[in-house]
């Protein structure tokens, strides 16, 4: 969600702007007059503003996040112009999770992530109004019933995850030990029974900056930070609706194996070499494990050619797991990957994604081919030659 914030710097010209500003103000104001959302084309609109929805009816659906093209600054016109819900706004219900100790700490690593990676900069009341919607969602009918599933919902699709870290290559940052401290602790209180009061029965939210197409559907709760929060209308609103319970198990999720000893325990299936210990990479991607430099800190891997780009950051960040300088290198034509170091001209060419850490001098980047993995932001592609 709030990770699109980095993604939307598309600018267009002054008419151009005017217009797309002008046409989605009344939509906005249409939307809400008619009790429904801006529904994506060929996508299920969404769930009509009734006073009261029926229990028996069923969820409402929950769509692929897709936002307007926009520019910032009339995202936060628009934005403003979205009244706040005069409705009362109860607070959750605590929800304490029990369980055996893994299911704990799967569970505490991936509320951290969501509260680290979506609202880190937004300081602790920020994190904690994530945390409780990610609760908020696991409690609703529309929504899986763990915690690492509610978080990474959608992050298999290359768009429409529904917590954007999990899909735009945030995982790639390691976080700071501070501020990965500091989001456990969060997420452990709430998980513990501590709610966050102001932001109800939120199930979504937003940057300022940008504009969802179901934002002028929901009500409007509470603002956060630079973080808008948006509950369902009608019955599914309601305090009523949010008595789901837990599943009583936690998925492993490969992708912050490298931040959670929990969640590197798994019994998917290996890529092993004579020269290093295995690597738990065949889930996610990779097709084999070629080489390892005898240090064990570079790699080389060959994909699965319908590999999903971005589910390589997670391939990248296992590999290195905690190791001060790591260069992982990944093609998806075996044929040009390289078989031994050093990797010659042609074939640092061919490659598909690389990644290179050096925590002495704070440097980390990862790059991909973008002649075979189209990119957002040109900054990540590696320079055509």
């Amino acid at each position: 969600m709030g990770g699109w914030l980095k993604r939307r710097h598309d600018m267009h010209d002054a008419g151009a702007a005017a217009v797309m500003v002008a046409a989605l103000i009344a939509a906005v104001f249409a939307s809400q007059s008619a009790g429904r959302g801006l529904a994506e084309p060929g996508t299920r609109p969404a769930v009509p503003a009734v006073a009261q929805a029926a229990p028996r009816e069923p969820a409402p659906p929950v769509e692929p996040v897709a936002f307007a093209e926009v520019a910032p600054a009339d995202a936060v016109a628009i934005n403003a112009r979205i009244p706040f819900s005069t409705a009362p706004n109860p607070a959750a219900r605590p929800f304490k999770l029990s369980g055996a100790p893994e299911l704990i700490a799967r569970s505490t690593d991936c509320l951290a992530a969501a509260a680290y990676y979506e609202a880190g900069a937004e300081g602790d009341d920020g994190m904690r109004a994530v945390a409780q919607v990610v609760i908020n969602r696991l409690r609703h009918p529309a929504f899986p019933k763990t915690v690492c599933g509610v978080v990474f919902q959608g992050a298999e699709r290359t768009t429409g995850c529904q917590f954007t870290f999990t899909c735009d290559g945030s995982l790639a940052r390691v976080p700071s030990i501070s501020g990965w401290k500091r989001a456990r602790e969060i997420a452990a209180a709430a998980l513990s029974g501590q709610v966050y009061k102001p932001v109800g029965h939120a199930t979504h939210y937003h940057t300022n900056w940008v504009v969802p197409y179901w934002s002028a559907s929901l009500d409007k709760v509470t603002g956060v930070g630079t973080h808008l929060f948006f509950r369902w209308t009608g019955w599914w609103g309601t305090p009523g609706a949010f008595r789901g319970g837990h599943a009583g198990s936690e998925p492993a999720i490969a992708r912050i194996a490298a931040l959670s000893p929990a969640h590197a325990e798994q019994d998917d299936a290996t890529v092993e070499t004579a020269s290093a210990p295995p690597l738990r990479l065949g889930d996610k991607g990779a097709r084999s494990l070629d080489i390892v430099s005898p240090g064990g800190d570079a790699f080389v891997v060959v994909l699965d050619r319908a590999v999903n780009p971005n589910s390589l950051p997670s391939l990248a960040l296992t590999a290195c797991g905690q190791k001060d300088f790591c260069k992982f290198m990944a093609w998806t034509d075996p044929a040009k990957a390289p078989k031994a170091f050093p990797i010659d001209l042609d074939e640092q060419r061919a490659l598909s994604f690389s990644y290179l850490r050096n925590r002495s001098n704070g440097f980390e980047k990862m790059l991909w081919n973008c002649r075979e993995f189209a990119r957002s932001d040109a900054g990540q592609c590696m320079k055509a030659s």
